[in-house]
């Protein structure tokens, strides 16, 4: 009888035939063998359905959908999956050849259901020239009824982790909505008891250096429709109490993470808009001024660690907001 896969890795698949070779590879080096691969095609285009035929075997399975985008094609893969944990890969990244034995040690060692690593971007050459890291203040092993400051934290990436399967029992990713991960990430850490962590570099996302090729528009506004669906799922969860992270999870969300959006907003009506949410949601959350500014992460006042520029754009957006919405 053959085992089930201990860790299912769903990679969604759309139009990315020149670097779904490099993402399939660095999956099929990993150390750790007791995984299956589900490459789950979703409606692309290219030529990324004769690569993935051409690495179909045992231990890859793959799939084709009508287009529904990244979060439909997860939930897809998801349905299929047969392992005790599950790991999303975009299909353009690729991982550590230890990305998944790192993440498993650690989901055992500590019975955490979720497990997080830092990742860094990298460029068309794979060279890394941003490291993204994660909550390095915390421990490596977090009990969330003792300690729930990650909340106010989080980096809700999906591809940086590796969860219990079962969390997605009554939880998907929310689809039709442009921050899909900021509206999923949250309510999985809602049904945790023990996340924990490491501090190396497993996750390597791709992204154009210097980049400008994004199109800011409208879609951005779904931020705040996805804290709004994360605040419904807070105060039902048994850490309704942490009202305080709560609203630090709408500051670095509602207000920096926006800010940044906001400001590559080209067409003043939308930043306009943008900015009048922005001011919503913050007002409905009570949320002053002064909290903003003195806002901490990893132990450290974020503004403080922001560059020059971004400390003057988030002053001026806190002060004089008319020097940004025009």
């Amino acid at each position: 009888m053959n085992r089930l896969p201990l860790v299912s890795i769903v990679v969604p698949v759309y139009n990315t035939e020149l670097y779904l070779k490099r993402c399939i590879d660095s999956l099929l080096a990993q150390t750790y063998t007791s995984i299956e691969i589900l490459l789950v095609n979703d409606g692309s285009t290219d030529s990324s359905q004769n690569i993935i035929e051409a690495y179909t075997s045992e231990k890859i399975q793959a799939f084709t959908k009508e287009n529904g985008g990244l979060s439909d094609a997860r939930n897809y893969g998801i349905s299929k999956s047969k392992g005790m944990y599950v790991a999303f890969v975009d299909s353009d990244d690729w991982v550590s050849v230890d990305f998944i034995e790192k993440m498993v040690f650690l989901a055992e060692k500590h019975a955490a259901e979720m497990v997080i690593c830092n990742l860094q971007k990298v460029d068309e050459d794979g060279i890394p020239f941003n490291q993204l890291t994660q909550i390095a203040h915390l421990p490596e092993k977090i009990d969330l009824n003792e300690d729930f400051t990650l909340f106010g934290e989080i980096s809700c990436f999906a591809c940086n982790k590796l969860f219990r399967k079962e969390l997605f029992a009554s939880i998907e990713f929310t689809k039709s909505i442009h921050f899909e991960d900021i509206a999923t990430i949250p309510r999985l850490l809602f049904l945790c008891n023990v996340v924990a962590k490491t501090d190396d570099f497993l996750y390597h996302y791709f992204e154009r250096r210097g980049s400008i090729s994004q199109s800011f528009t409208e879609k951005g506004l779904d931020l705040y429709k996805a804290i709004e669906i994360i605040k419904e799922d807070f105060f039902l969860s048994k850490y309704k109490t942490k009202v305080q992270e709560w609203k630090r999870f709408v500051i670095i969300q509602g207000f920096y993470s926006a800010g940044a959006y906001l400001a590559r907003i080209k067409n003043s009506d939308l930043k306009s808009i943008f900015y009048a949410n922005m001011n919503k949601c913050l007002q409905t959350e009570g949320i002053s001024r002064k909290e903003i500014k003195t806002y901490m992460r990893s132990d450290k006042r974020y503004l403080n660690e922001l560059s020059l520029p971004k400390r003057v754009f988030y002053s001026l957006l806190l002060y004089v907001p008319k020097i940004i919405i025009r």
